[in-house]
């Protein structure tokens, strides 16, 4: 059994063809990749003024943001805490400590992954 034939008004019959050089051949080859879609589906869209889907992010930068995200909460915490006028030094020692082991764990995600 065939497929069915597609409505003609939703048929892609047109061809257009234009040029564009090597560097930006590979600019738009490589941003329709990016985010998943063929470079002519890129092209279309982006042409026609349709939305396109956002970016996928690596699971390894995922990673890495969801790390620099509680280094940054970390930050925020101490600052709180330094411009509050309290002064528990112990707290904020516990918190710098902290801080420093989400950045080495950081530092060695990133080399171990020749990132």
């Amino acid at each position: 059994m065939a497929r069915p034939k597609k409505d003609i008004s939703k048929q892609r019959t047109i061809v257009i063809a234009f040029r564009v050089s090597k560097s930006e051949y590979l600019i738009i080859g490589n941003n329709a990749k990016t985010i998943g879609l063929s470079t002519a589906e890129y092209i279309r869209r982006k042409c026609t003024g349709k939305s396109l889907p956002t970016k996928k992010v690596d699971p390894l930068d995922r990673k890495l943001f969801v790390e620099l995200s509680r280094v940054g909460n970390n930050l925020n915490q101490l600052a709180r805490v330094s411009n509050s006028g309290i002064r528990d030094e112990f707290s904020i020692t516990k918190q710098l400590e902290e801080v420093k082991m989400l950045l080495q764990q950081l530092k060695s995600n990133i080399t171990n992954h020749d990132r």
